[in-house]
């Protein structure tokens, strides 16, 4: 359904790799709903994705850039500005990598180069993208900023490893750049703390099936899918939420709050009469 929310708004968005990524869907609900933005990412990843199949899509332009490099980002706001005609009115942040993860090393034994690199593509880079913005004046009045999460932030799950520190970071970011962008400027900045959600990166992550299963099992509404995200991301980006600011929002069908569910149980249950 297109509403035209984001009508007449300009945004950047950070992270669509291909068509299973959040930020995908992002994209093209956004220009579904009426926004023009520019898309960016790593030049490694642009390589590796298919963004301009999405930009084509999207009648957008993808601008490269290394979201933990400071010159790249004041480039891309720089340019966004000019190739969009005026100030930023939303940034999605959808970017997470964890060297450890893909090197296999465990959370008690991790290589702390990686530790440092996964933190700062992660967690840090959303400061800096803000940073930038902020440095720049780049965003307008009653802007909105979104960083993508996961409940690991708060909970411990196996293998997720180091990337539940950076989540963390992230959140804590948000609720710190969040208290100045409003108070200054009154820019709002939130986390969405969504599903375990079959994209290329989040399945990356050894045992993300079962992830999802036990998630799927355990939340009421079951497990939130990439474009029911991005059509809550949409929400926050839209005038309907000029107040929220500051919170890290679960979209996770009700798993953040469950204990044990009727389904679980049966499961539990059954395998014990084996």
């Amino acid at each position: 359904m297109k509403n035209n929310l984001l009508k007449g708004k300009r945004g950047i968005i950070f992270g669509a790799l291909d068509d299973k990524s959040i930020a995908w869907k992002v994209a093209k609900q956004a220009h579904d709903e009426g926004a023009k933005f520019v898309l960016t990412n790593a030049p490694i990843a642009l390589r590796m994705g298919s963004i301009d199949q999405l930009a084509k899509e999207t009648n957008s332009k993808v601008i490269a850039a290394d979201a933990t490099n400071m010159d790249d980002l004041d480039n891309l706001f720089k340019e966004s500005i000019k190739e969009l005609g005026g100030k930023i009115d939303f940034v999605l942040h959808s970017i997470g990598m964890s060297v450890n993860v893909r090197k296999g090393r465990s959370y008690y034994d991790q290589n702390y180069d990686f530790t440092i690199k996964g933190m700062d593509v992660s967690a840090i880079s959303f400061h800096k993208v803000m940073q930038a913005a902020w440095n720049l004046d780049a965003m307008n009045e009653w802007g909105s900023i979104v960083g993508l999460s996961y409940i690991a932030a708060q909970r411990v799950f196996h293998t997720y490893n180091d990337m539940a520190d950076n989540k963390a970071v992230l959140e804590s970011i948000a609720r710190s750049f969040g208290y100045h962008y409003g108070v200054r400027r009154n820019v709002r900045v939130n986390t969405i703390s969504q599903s375990p959600t079959l994209t290329t990166a989040g399945s990356g992550v050894k045992g993300f099936d079962v992830f999802y299963r036990f998630s799927d099992d355990l939340a009421p509404l079951g497990n939130a899918s990439a474009d029911e995200c991005a059509s809550y991301t949409i929400t926050l980006f839209s005038d309907y939420t000029k107040k929220v600011t500051m919170q890290n929002l679960f979209h996770d069908g009700g798993f953040s709050f469950m204990g044990m569910s009727e389904e679980s149980m049966s499961n539990y249950l059954n395998s014990s009469k084996k």
